[in-house]
């Protein structure tokens, strides 16, 4: 069995599973955003097992909306009622991924599950973590089981040593580039090279796995993981690995030495990118560093170290967003937040905010948006006039500074 087929058919109490089953699974972990609460939110009777359960408000912190102030009482009375001690309310908030990985509630071999539909960041964790609609999340909520059909996996087998200056987002939309969409598909990491890979590019490639319509995105668990678990007192999990004659769709090897920074164009990651060498010159507007693919406290660092000592363009709004309280907090404290704000660049409150077009750095028509967040798509950062482009923190930040899409190698040359 591959990995997901491993986790489905241990929390199915199965013996195996193949592709085209349909198993019900018990799920070991349950998250509810702020949105959910906002916006359809109807009080339980009762729920399976508070401690199975988590809060995190997220997307629209501080409340930007009369609407989004009321779903907070709905929250606090929720967890004060049920007994749920994982609550992330103002003050302890960030994107549910993010604050997901910093409690280790996304843990090896287990599944969880979200309304969000990035929760396959979770997948970085050797999780079968799957974002599902807000009806279904309630039914977990209530029973703690639900259902799936088992889909086809693609391997990917990471070969060699990810080079300097190419990040897990460069992986990506390379990934994206030449195989496009995986709709129905399971995608699986692994390979000698995964262990040149560090667990914040990780998180990267498996939160993007949403954005090729993967049903699961997936990474083997390894001594980065162990150590990371470790760290964070985590015991108890039993990870999940494939089988060695673990049947696949198709089994893709990448030389991760050979690749460059990638860009894509607006509209889509499917087969719509390029290395960063052969973008058409592209002034930008508004740079974006941030969301739950890239709002890490990583990609604060990369971002703050290529801004160091250097100015935003005129003409150029650069907006960083960290992806929760803990990492806005760490980021100050080891000065990255300085290195940007002297830069130029506008620091905010942790949230999701500008990644889904809601509040704090909505671009306008016929503006050009060069972001590290998670979807390029028409209208995602606001009007439908305006185009978003998708690189790494890095692309990002040495762009801001150009003032058009650049390749920050040639640009900390110079």
């Amino acid at each position: 069995m591959t990995m997901i087929e491993r986790i489905l058919a241990r929390k199915a109490g199965l013996a195996s599973v193949a592709p085209g089953d349909t198993v019900t699974v018990d799920v070991d972990m349950t998250v509810l955003i702020d949105l959910q609460f906002a916006t359809m939110w109807m009080q339980p009777l009762r729920i399976a097992d508070p401690d199975k359960v988590a809060i995190v408000m997220d997307h629209a912190v501080p409340a930007p909306t009369v609407k989004d102030a009321a779903g907070g009482p709905h929250a606090r009375r929720f967890a004060t009622e049920f007994g749920i001690s994982r609550f992330y309310d103002v003050g302890r908030h960030g994107i549910c991924h993010q604050v997901i990985a910093e409690n280790g509630l996304a843990r090896p071999g287990e599944i969880l599950a979200c309304t969000d539909s990035h929760t396959c960041a979770g997948g970085a964790y050797n999780t079968a973590a799957r974002g599902l609609g807000p009806a279904e999340v309630y039914s977990i909520l209530c029973t703690g089981r639900t259902w799936f059909q088992v889909s086809p996996t693609i391997r990917y087998e990471l070969l060699g040593e990810l080079p300097e200056g190419v990040s897990g987002k460069d992986v990506f939309l390379h990934l994206a580039n030449e195989f496009g969409d995986a709709t129905n598909l399971n995608l699986e990491y692994g390979g000698s090279g995964l262990a040149s890979i560090p667990l914040h590019d990780r998180r990267t490639i498996a939160t993007q796995g949403a954005e090729v319509s993967a049903d699961f995105s997936t990474f083997a668990h390894d001594d980065v993981l162990a150590a990371h678990f470790e760290a964070l007192g985590v015991t108890g999990y039993e990870p999940a690995a494939a089988d060695p004659d673990a049947e696949y769709a198709e089994v893709r090897e990448i030389d991760l030495s050979a690749l460059v920074p990638y860009v894509a164009r607006p509209g889509t990651v499917s087969r719509n990118g390029l290395p960063v060498t052969g973008i058409e010159p592209r002034k930008i507007d508004q740079a974006f560093i941030g969301s739950c693919a890239n709002g890490q406290l990583d990609d604060l660092r990369i971002a703050a170290g290529v801004l160091r000592g250097k100015r935003v363009a005129a003409g150029v709004r650069l907006i960083v967003t960290p992806a929760s309280q803990r990492v806005y907090r760490d980021a100050m404290r080891l000065g990255y937040l300085q290195d940007i704000a002297d830069a130029g660049g506008v620091v905010t409150n942790a949230t999701c905010g500008a990644c889904f077009g809601y509040h704090m750095g909505l671009v306008g028509p016929g503006e050009v948006c060069l972001t590290s967040s998670t979807r390029n798509f028409t209208g995602r950062m606001g009007s439908p006039e305006a185009e978003i482009y998708m690189a790494s923190p890095a692309t990002v930040a040495a762009s801001a500074v150009a003032g058009r899409i650049v390749d920050a190698r040639e640009e900390s040359a110079r």
